[in-house]
């Protein structure tokens, strides 16, 4: 498989990583990482509960991950993320890296990857859950997702991208600082990665509350979005590098009309046919739980921290990038 070096990896020693250039699934080796990379706001980073139950909080345990797995009608597709003794299955053929305000997570996919998670503390999922399962099932190299989300963050401002002129974004910047340092530290934090190529594989996009409230983000969210999409592929030197974009489906079909533009943007930058057809809207509405069956009532933001609509957000975007990269 033909390879070339990202943009910011050429001071790393020559030949320890290499950025593959294909966008086929069957493409890749054993021998290759196949990286994605994860970013957006408070929602890629993970709110939704895993098993917080209790009768005085978090609205008795409803909605949290035990109790979704124990009642869902559909308790099947949640088999996978325990063993036999009840354990939280860890892959060891998918992988996850995330600085959080802890510090960097870095291990085989589990729960806990997220802004409140450490190697002590694994209460929340994020979409990175069901992503990742869904990526490690359908191909045959080592997977890694790189989380780079930062809540409360617009595309507006703080991921501004160069292309969409002003001042570029500080979470921008740090979007690839951390890829940098992920990149460089895969050998270190995955041993048994070390030594194997590196296939920036794919981008996968969660975000849009903080412009719903600003009248010129809204106005521009399309164009910066179209405009990220070209500098993510311009950095990683990927023109064709496959894109998911989740639709900000919170609260379901009914939204306002702030938060409707928002979709209308994310939907139409996808379709955009300067980008090439190798970018995918995928719609998240269907996945909005009601707060009196969440954990998390008051945080309509956050899917009321529902881990039913984590989990069903990751497989709907998992599902979207495979279709891709076939």
């Amino acid at each position: 498989m033909q390879r070339i070096h990202s943009t910011f990896l050429l001071g790393l020693v020559v030949g320890l990583i290499s950025v593959g250039c294909c966008t086929s699934l069957s493409n890749s080796t054993a021998d290759t990482v196949q990286v994605y990379i994860l970013a957006g706001q408070s929602n890629m980073e993970g709110q939704g509960v895993v098993d917080m139950d209790h009768p005085k909080y978090y609205n008795g345990g409803k909605g949290i991950l035990n109790r979704v797995m124990a009642n869902s009608k559909n308790a099947a597709q949640y088999r996978h993320l325990k063993d036999a003794k009840g354990d939280w299955t860890v892959r060891d053929d998918v992988f996850v890296r995330f600085r959080n305000r802890q510090g960097v997570m870095a291990g085989g996919l589990t729960i806990g990857f997220t802004g409140y998670g450490s190697d002590k503390s694994r209460h929340h999922i994020g979409p990175e859950l069901q992503i990742g399962h869904q990526l490690g099932d359908a191909v045959d190299s080592p997977v890694l997702l790189i989380k780079t989300a930062w809540g409360g963050k617009s595309l507006y401002k703080d991921f501004r991208p160069p292309g969409a002129g002003g001042e570029v974004g500080e979470y921008y910047t740090r979007m690839h600082a951390e890829m940098k340092e992920a990149l460089e530290n895969v050998g270190s934090e995955f041993p048994s990665l070390k030594g194997r190529s590196i296939e920036i594989a794919g981008f996968i996009w969660f975000q849009g509350w903080n412009d719903m409230f600003n009248k010129d983000a809204l106005a521009e969210y399309e164009a910066n979005l179209t405009h990220l999409i070209k500098d993510v592929r311009k950095e990683y030197k990927k023109p064709n590098l496959p894109v998911v974009i989740g639709e900000l489906g919170n609260g379901g079909p009914k939204a306002g009309k702030n938060m409707l533009a928002i979709r209308a943007a994310q939907k139409a930058a996808a379709e955009r046919k300067e980008l090439g057809g190798n970018v995918k809207f995928i719609s998240t509405t269907a996945f909005a739980r009601p707060k009196e069956e969440s954990p998390n009532v008051g945080h309509g933001h956050h899917w009321f921290g529902n881990a039913e609509s984590y989990f069903l957000i990751g497989d709907a975007l998992g599902k979207g990038m495979v279709e891709l990269r076939r």
